[in-house]
């Protein structure tokens, strides 16, 4: 019997893309598979915002959005885990958790088969895939999927930064490194755990903080198996059974393992120091040392010896005097 060919006489407006989503939304991070999408992605970002949250005086344009925002404010978490106790405010955040106990990527890369747990985790590495990559730096001909992309690269080329504390004058080439500097000097620290009422200034730090109370530890090192609550410590800690050192200063060609002891090390040949005392001026090279500095504003005392009572602003000091003790 011949094969016989039938032919749809419908047409179509739009034609659908198959295995990946061509029309970005320069707005936002998210991705299309026509453009008619796009477009009505797009009314989300023009659209009048005409219900506003009564807290913070945030608008939305949906109610269901608006009620979900007021749950950030009540601190309400209706839907716990069942593995670990961790609660979350939204059933879909839950859900997304739970593939962390279970080890489940559902979500497959069509092109190179990478598994990955969150939908947007996926979508972020599509675009490594794809080709078209309209926006070019016009220095070294790179390619961006997003215009906001290629504005922080050029920002590498010309070392722009834009972004001036007006407490330091310390410069910054990005708006949410500026964002999160400032609330050294305020001492803000808006984002607060719900299990101890610990107060953070970055959500990132909150986020691993409350690790510590569900335990949860996802990366695991497969030489000793120590668990951690983030990829990048369980990099570093890679490090020390490799004995690997990436990162070595140009002046003396000391090499370290981490890329942050190599940035405190190099400002003893700079002699930088970025991080200053809101109250008297003072400068420090290190963070650790502005921070033992301010107890001698606040009048607290934050090492005290057990033997013999007497009190330290540094730990330094306080280390070396217990040493008194024990050679006695």
């Amino acid at each position: 019997m011949d094969d016989e060919v039938y032919c749809c006489e419908s047409s179509f407006v739009s034609t659908l893309v198959i295995g990946g989503k061509k029309h970005a939304c320069d707005q936002c991070d998210k991705t299309f598979a026509t453009s008619s999408h796009l477009k009505q992605h797009s009314v989300t970002h023009s659209e009048e915002k005409t219900l506003i949250c009564t807290v913070c005086q945030k608008g939305f344009n949906r109610l269901g959005n608006l009620q979900r925002h007021l749950l950030i404010h009540t601190g309400e978490k209706t839907h716990i885990c069942e593995l670990c106790g961790k609660e979350f405010r939204d059933s879909n955040d839950l859900n997304d958790h739970i593939l962390i106990h279970t080890g489940e990527k559902p979500h497959v890369c069509k092109v190179c088969n990478r598994g990955f747990r969150l939908l947007t985790q996926l979508k972020k590495h599509e675009l490594l895939h794809a080709e078209d990559k309209p926006y070019v730096c016009h220095i070294c001909s790179k390619g961006f999927h997003l215009k906001k992309v290629l504005a922080a690269h050029v920002l590498i080329h010309t070392g722009d930064k834009p972004y001036v504390c007006n407490v330091c004058h310390k410069a910054f080439q990005f708006p949410y490194k500026f964002n999160r500097h400032i609330l050294i000097h305020t001492g803000e620290k808006p984002h607060i755990c719900n299990t101890c009422g610990k107060s953070f200034n970055v959500t990132s730090s909150l986020k691993r903080h409350q690790m510590m109370h569900s335990g949860e530890k996802p990366h695991v090192c497969n030489v000793c198996h120590k668990g951690f609550v983030e990829k990048f410590a369980l990099d570093k800690h890679m490090l020390v059974h490799t004995g690997e050192k990436p990162h070595f200063c140009y002046m003396c060609s000391k090499h370290f393992r981490l890329k942050a002891d190599l940035k405190k090390h190099s400002t003893i040949h700079t002699g930088e120091k970025p991080y200053v005392c809101e109250e008297c001026g003072k400068a420090y090279r290190l963070l650790r040392s502005l921070k033992e500095h301010r107890f001698s504003h606040t009048g607290e005392i934050p090492f005290v010896c057990n033997i013999c009572n007497k009190g330290f602003f540094q730990k330094t000091n306080f280390e070396k005097h217990c040493l008194t003790h024990k050679a006695k």
